[in-house]
């Protein structure tokens, strides 16, 4: 995937996840029920929200180190032998820091 677009992609990406979280956040600081089986209803889903919002913020960290790498002019390296990461690589997985060879 070339930079520019991979950079286009990734923002909007980044921005859809900061959303995603901050609801969940949102979510996760509501107070308790004060009806006791409310209340361990709340807190299965709490647990619940915070599992998503720990796979988001993985994604989101995910991102801006993408991002940081497209700056750098670093984007489409391999982080471990320095080679080119494929271009069908990089389109199915935008923040792949590694080629086929060294990610196996």
């Amino acid at each position: 995937m070339e930079a520019n677009k991979a950079r286009k992609f990734l923002k909007s990406q980044l921005d859809e996840l900061l959303t995603r979280a901050q609801v969940i956040e949102d979510d996760l600081r509501h107070p308790l029920e004060a009806d006791s089986s409310e209340q361990a209803i709340d807190l299965a889903d709490d647990e619940a929200l915070a599992g998503v919002d720990e796979v988001l913020r993985h994604e989101i960290s995910d991102i801006r180190k993408a991002l940081l790498r497209i700056e750098r002019d670093e984007y489409g390296s391999c982080a471990s032998c320095g080679g080119d990461i494929r271009e069908g690589r990089l389109e199915a997985l935008p923040t792949a820091t590694l080629c086929i060879k060294c990610a196996a």
